[in-house]
């Protein structure tokens, strides 16, 4: 559905998006990542056509944007971090201002905005009087009134109490039963919520592209026992395990050779040889990746970087 190539975007010799490549399915929902300025709005703009690329391409259904850029835009929804609402407008009044300037049918297009989006009992309400959680609902029926196959986010839970991010959540979910959905935050909970994907921005450059399933997987176990019992003795020998070193009295970390999940076989069977050599076992876990933990040590290897 999306292909995007070697997209740069520089400013002077700054360079905002350095050099990014990614490929997106049709319907897959994938999180934008990244800290303040890590390229991710900069991103989405050239991907809708309001921001030009210094080089790459990205192609949508195999239409370049930039060569095609309406035919582009009429398949396409976009939520701004900044709403582009009109306070003194009823969400009717602004919704059909919406559809009139898509060209779109309204009597079907409004109503059906709305009822996506909950907004029926604020229909006739001026948009100023409303919470940030309605407006940012009346941000994404604008989004989504001509049906688009391909749909953006940026930081649709800006404000929201948890009460609202959780209607936020299920509102990402419905959307992306018929749309390709990027959904740009910084909020790691909100991707482990809604997405398939995570893309991870650092300093312009992409620098994880994982499935959330994958994020999952681990490549080692941390071993809790007594302070003098001879791991590396107990498991010499077996193909699966990698080195085994401790991290702490009574802490070890043991690296394996394929990557497991929470309930693999092979945490039983490492369990088993350690019993029959005598090792006592406190804890014997899988050493979880999970977002949070990549997303920090991402930023933490900029940090490093920098101080360099």
């Amino acid at each position: 559905m999306i292909e995007v190539k070697n997209l740069v975007r520089r400013y002077g010799d700054f360079a905002a998006v350095d050099d990014v490549s990614f490929d997106i399915g049709t319907g897959e929902v994938v999180g934008l990542l990244g800290h303040n300025g890590a390229g991710k709005t900069t991103i989405m703009k050239m991907m809708t056509g309001f921001l030009e690329p210094s080089a790459g391409t990205i192609k949508i259904n195999g239409r370049d944007v930039q060569a095609d850029r309406l035919a582009v835009q009429s398949q396409m929804g976009y939520l701004p971090e900044n709403l582009p609402l009109y306070p003194e407008l009823t969400v009717c009044e602004y919704l059909s201002y919406a559809a009139e300037l898509r060209g779109l049918d309204e009597r079907r297009a409004v109503p059906e905005a709305v009822a996506a989006t909950q907004l029926e009992s604020k229909a006739l309400d001026p948009i100023q009087t409303l919470s940030r959680g309605y407006k940012q609902r009346v941000g994404v029926a604008q989004a989504i009134l001509h049906r688009p196959a391909f749909l953006i986010l940026d930081e649709p839970s800006n404000g929201l109490d948890p009460n609202q991010i959780q209607h936020m959540r299920a509102l990402i979910k419905s959307l992306a039963a018929n749309a390709t959905v990027i959904l740009s935050t910084h909020i790691m909970q909100e991707v482990n919520a809604v997405c398939d994907r995570a893309l991870i921005l650092r300093a312009g450059k992409l620098v994880v592209d994982e499935r959330l399933d994958d994020l999952q997987r681990s490549d080692a176990a941390l071993l809790t026992t007594s302070v003098d019992a001879d791991v590396t003795a107990a498991l010499d020998g077996l193909s699966d395990v990698g080195a085994v070193s401790r991290i702490a009295d009574g802490s070890w970390r043991i690296e394996l050779t394929e990557p497991v999940q929470a309930a693999d076989e092979r945490i039983a069977h490492l369990a088993d040889k350690l019993v029959s050599a005598g090792v006592p076992i406190f804890s014997l876990t899988p050493q979880v990746r999970d977002l949070e933990n990549v997303f920090r040590d991402v930023n933490d290897a900029e940090e490093m970087t920098d101080a360099a």
